[in-house]
């Protein structure tokens, strides 16, 4: 290894956990920034993944409830319900001049981040990956993949780079991205008409794209046109090809944590997803049913 790097990984469940323990796996150093007892937890066993592409391993990491010194990179991989109170854990002056990744779904919590932390070193990421947290440091990816786009309009290139090549370098296949606007909503094209689909009717994907298929066409058409407003290319028939491959019972991140009586990310992807509407005069009325009965909900 080149470089040994020091990472900070905010949020250290399915996908943080997963990156920690590759990092630490790959010779760097990895501090996790959590609860106190999960934070103990991670300071005693290290994190345990069982992958059927990475096998299964235990890697050691440092963790904390805030960080406390100046790393060269911060993953921030917590869900949008829990940024705000998990960002204390990251002070902008501790930070200093760290590389920012968050790996969070939707497509206004960059402008945000800049805010605190400055444009020049936000560098949002999209992650493909199936990786779920069954107890704190206890990780199973269960994806054959685990892909990661990389982008940061504000950012040095090679600082982009850099952290690609140590990702990469770690197991993920990970790649930098020119167009932040194109990456951020290729995502949101997808998560947003599953999302939504299978959270509102409680079923997997399978179910939806045949019981419900007029709707999941009317959604990927509203997203992809609100995707082209906002100055994204999409094209419609090649989601719905996407969701047509995926196996039938595949479920969403939104849908588990309906059925897990978690709070959901439904104003991060629907809510997001309305206001670009709104903001560019594009009519989602479909969106704005499903995320109206999801309200109604308790969601």
């Amino acid at each position: 290894m080149a470089l040994r790097h020091t990472v900070a990984v905010l949020g250290p469940g399915g996908t943080g956990g997963l990156l920690a323990a590759l990092l630490s796996r790959s010779g760097h150093r990895v501090i996790c920034l959590a609860r106190e007892g999960t934070a103990d937890t991670l300071r005693k066993s290290g994190i345990h993944v069982r992958s059927g592409q990475f096998g299964d391993f235990t890697a050691p990491v440092e963790a904390d409830t805030e960080l406390r010194e100046p790393v060269d990179a911060c993953v921030i991989a917590v869900k949008h319900t829990a940024l705000d109170a998990a960002l204390t854990r990251v002070p902008p002056a501790v930070l200093g001049d760290a590389l920012v990744v968050p790996l969070l779904n939707g497509v206004e919590h960059p402008a945000a981040l800049r805010a605190r932390y400055g444009a020049d070193r936000v560098a949002p990421a999209v992650i493909r990956v199936e990786s779920t947290r069954t107890a704190p440091g206890v990780i199973e990816h269960g994806s054959p993949f685990a892909e990661i786009d990389l982008a940061g309009d504000g950012v040095p290139r090679p600082r982009l780079d850099a952290f690609a090549a140590v990702l990469t370098a770690a197991g993920t296949a990970a790649r930098v991205v020119g167009d932040e606007t194109a990456a951020l909503w290729a995502k949101m094209a997808f998560l947003a008409p599953f999302a939504l689909l299978t959270t509102r009717y409680g079923m997997p994907l399978g179910e939806v794209r045949t019981r419900h298929r007029e709707e999941l066409e009317a959604l990927v058409a509203e997203t992809a046109a609100v995707s082209r407003a906002c100055g994204a290319p999409a094209d419609p028939a090649q989601a719905l090809a996407r969701y047509d491959a995926f196996p039938p019972g595949t479920k969403s991140s939104m849908q588990r944590d309906a059925e897990a009586g978690h709070s959901l990310e439904l104003d991060a992807i629907g809510g997001a997803l309305l206001r670009a509407a709104d903001r560019h005069g594009v009519p989602a009325p479909v969106t704005a049913r499903l995320v109206g009965e999801l309200k109604a909900a308790g969601h």
